[in-house]
């Protein structure tokens, strides 16, 4: 048994076979690609108009009687979801919070905007899954880390 494989957690010399072979490389890359394309559309699409209050989003924002508090927060929770889904220990547990997010945003276009748009919270919901499942090796990492800081 080499080094590595020795001072690995449980479970992980399997990913680690896996992921050297062609297929697993190709899948890595892949799921590295949507979480930065996820990404760039949480910070850019979906936070950015609130955090600069673009008149769609205020306007939503203020029917729904949230104000711009509101629309802040919700800003500032996806542009933090966007830059987690970037860093490996923190990209499961992101997308997590970004799938409940998606839950609160599908619960909100069924109650105050009659299901106008209430099928893209649920496709994206869908890519975060994944992610979450895919990268749910991190949330032993993350609390790793958490712990050492006690």
């Amino acid at each position: 048994m080499s080094e590595t494989t020795a001072s690995a957690p449980a479970g992980t010399t399997a990913a680690i076979a896996e992921s050297a072979t062609p297929r697993g490389r190709r899948a890595r890359i892949a799921l590295r690609g949507l979480q930065i394309v996820l990404a760039l559309l949480y910070a850019v699409a979906s936070a950015l108009p609130k955090l600069i209050a673009h008149p769609s989003a205020a306007e939503s924002f203020e029917e729904m009687g949230w104000g711009s508090a509101g629309m802040y927060a919700i800003g500032v929770l996806e542009l933090a979801g966007a830059v987690a889904l970037l860093i490996p220990v923190l990209q499961s547990v992101a997308a997590v919070a970004l799938s409940a997010l998606m839950v609160g945003a599908f619960v909100v276009q069924m109650t105050y905007f009659d299901a106008e748009y209430a099928i893209t919270p649920l496709i994206l919901i869908l890519p975060l899954a994944l992610i979450a499942w895919a990268r749910r090796g991190s949330n032993a990492e993350l609390l790793r880390l958490v712990r050492r800081r006690d």
